[in-house]
């Protein structure tokens, strides 16, 4: 079964292409990739194909019957309209022609993607070709009529190859007329690899790119090319979730590291795309969150659609229609209320006496530490007519006591309009595994996890894309000597594994206790060994004109680094946890395990005392000696 982007097709597709859709997905490779109706650079072909022993295909779908067509040639055709008016046309076969044409001139840029020798020089290394398909013709139609003399007929489909309820209908004919649709008549030596289909849809669809190492395009042979490295794309399940999730209100759960932020944000930039008079909201609890947001939506509004048309002195575009707030923030500046007047406000609004602002479209991060009264204030200021809410959650991340009842909460259910992100695409398996293990030990919820979409059920991450070294647990004599080793592996990193300043963080819980002061001895030891840092939560001023990428490394309680990653973590102070004034243990477990699954390669706990969590992770000290011994004994 191939997979298809989106997921489904939209319900007011034709019943043509519908038929179409469905045959594709069934009787397709499992490793193709069927887009139906994507938008490239202002083109929106019908279907477009990307197979590794394929290549690319670009197919236009017509409804046409044998009373609709009158007059035909090669570049326009006559046809009969449904009023029975006479239209001219663009050949649909011209018109898909045009439209792979389009495809390859933004391919062809790319010099990983050609052939920079021998006959096909400057050509795309894989072939590309174009069809039309004709959901309400048969074979024989286009025989008595003649319709072959003006459509080849390897570049067309009828309504009996492309049918599986129809006799004639057969899986490998489909399959070969597909294979049959070139301009460029040579078949691939080589499979494509992933990286290929991944610059593939980097170059066709901006809103996939997450981010890439990339070369200034430069002249070769008469030719402007550009050479990409390090291709990162959301994978093809967030694609299909970024552009499925279109009509009203949704909810997505997923794991921690599941790109979840990264499809809210690439969703907000397609509907402000889309629909460029709407006003969309954004919403977070966490401060730190709400400015890495703001600050990821204004890169991916300056990504160019065409990379070769970036002009590094061009102004940076501020977007005009999306609000990025934590949520606080939007009740004082935006409705200019308070928290405690939110049940009278709710009131007056569901009476009609009250007017605030509204919203076209409303996307929720860390919708899981969302109150009732929240939910349903944002609910109630969303336009009815558009319904547009996106809820984006991972209960294992509850910091704060939450009743959940979605349906009571907005007013709107969510049954049969969830997905779930099973996938971690942040860490490394490592730290996945150290974690999770670390949250089923200690968590309440622990006989609550499931697999399955459920209501009020924790997601188990499923699987994880890389490997990395293993977590590191330090236990120091001291505070003051657990913060400069702590400082001597951040200089380690930094110079031997050239991680830079600003991909590594360090967490704490308190700012201070009676023993001692916990982040001014960071701050001073740091200091000492010369590093550059930045308090991200020094103060909500601090919060919010913090910038990732500044050369200095990072220093944040765990509960701002919500929706935050690095390259390195490092939570110190670990012994503080579960912290003796919380009353609420379960929301200690879900913040150290929130901190761990920030880092993205490296990862390191640290503590110099002794608590319930630090018992544990002496313990796999001592296990991780044990093993280590029995394996030199071994040996």
């Amino acid at each position: 079964m191939a997979i298809t982007i989106p997921e489904t097709i939209r319900t007011s597709a034709t019943t043509g292409e519908r038929l179409f859709f469905r045959t594709l997905k069934t009787f397709l490779p499992d490793d193709y990739i069927v887009y139906f109706e994507p938008e490239i650079q202002g083109k929106r072909p019908d279907f477009v194909i990307i197979g590794p022993d394929l290549g690319i295909v670009v197919l236009e779908v017509k409804d046409y019957t044998k009373k609709t067509l009158f007059q035909l040639n090669h570049d326009e055709w006559h046809i009969v309209t449904t009023s029975g008016d006479q239209a001219v046309i663009k050949s649909p076969m011209k018109q898909a022609r045009d439209n792979m044409f389009h495809l390859v001139d933004v391919l062809k840029k790319d010099k990983n993607l050609i052939q920079l020798e021998g006959k096909y020089k400057f050509q795309l290394k894989f072939p590309y070709g174009h069809g039309v398909v004709f959901t309400r013709l048969y074979t024989k139609d286009f025989i008595q009529e003649g319709l072959y003399s003006v459509i080849e007929p390897n570049l067309c489909l009828t309504r009996d190859e492309i049918d599986p309820d129809k006799d004639g209908f057969s899986e490998e004919v489909l399959m070969e007329k597909i294979l049959n649709m070139f301009v460029v008549p040579f078949r691939l030596r080589e499979p494509l690899s992933i990286e290929d289909i991944n610059a593939i849809r980097y170059h066709l669809f901006p809103e996939v790119r997450i981010s890439a190492e990339f070369k200034a395009p430069v002249p070769y042979q008469d030719q402007l090319l550009l050479s990409l490295h390090d291709i990162k794309t959301m994978d093809l399940h967030q694609e299909n979730l970024a552009k499925q999730i279109g009509d009203r209100n949704r909810l997505i759960r997923g794991v921690a590291g599941s790109g979840k932020t990264i499809i809210l944000a690439s969703r907000a930039k397609m509907l402000s795309k889309q629909n460029p008079d709407w006003k969309i909201l954004i919403l977070c609890f966490n401060i730190s969150l709400a400015n890495a947001i703001q600050q990821m939506i204004n890169h991916m509004l300056n990504e160019p659609e065409d990379l070769f048309d970036f002009d590094p002195e061009a102004r940076e575009v501020q977007n005009q229609n999306i609000i990025v707030r934590n949520f606080h923030s939007w009740l004082k500046n935006d409705l200019k209320i308070n928290e405690y007047q939110l049940p009278d406000m709710i009131e007056k609004i569901e009476r009609n006496e009250a007017i605030l602002p509204t919203y076209d479209a409303v996307l929720i991060d860390e919708g899981q530490d969302f109150e009732a009264d929240w939910l349903r204030m944002v609910s109630l200021l969303i336009n009815s007519n558009t319904q547009s809410l996106l809820l984006v959650e991972d209960r294992a991340q509850t910091i704060y006591k939450r009743k959940r009842s979605y349906l009571q909460d907005t007013g709107l259910s969510f049954q049969g309009r969830s997905k779930v992100l099973t996938i971690n695409y942040r860490n490394t398996s490592q730290i996945v595994k150290f974690a999770w293990d670390f949250y089923r030990e200690h968590s309440m919820f622990k006989n609550k996890v499931v697999n399955r979409d459920l209501e009020g059920e924790i997601i188990a991450p499923q699987s994880t894309k890389r490997k990395g070294p293993d977590v590191g647990i330090l236990k120091a004599s001291n505070f003051s000597n657990e913060i400069k080793v702590v400082a001597r592996q951040i200089k380690k990193l930094h110079e031997e594994r050239k991680v830079p300043f600003d991909d590594m963080l360090i967490l704490y819980r308190v700012k201070k206790t009676h023993k001692f002061p916990i982040i001014d001895t960071i701050k001073r030891t740091l200091d000492e060994f010369g590093l550059p840092y930045y308090w991200i939560t020094e103060s909500d001023v601090s919060k919010r004109s913090f910038k990732k990428e500044d050369g200095k490394l990072k220093i944040s309680t765990i509960d701002s680094s919500k929706g935050l990653d690095f390259q390195a973590v490092f939570i110190v102070n670990v012994d503080s946890m579960p912290f003796p004034l919380e009353d609420d243990k379960e929301r200690e477990v879900s913040l150290l395990y929130i901190g761990m699954t920030r880092a993205k390669q490296y990862l390191c706990l640290s503590y110099s005392g002794e608590s319930e969590f630090t018992k544990y992770f002496d313990q796999i000290l001592v296990e991780r000696t044990q093993k280590k011994s029995g394996f030199e004994k071994i040996n």
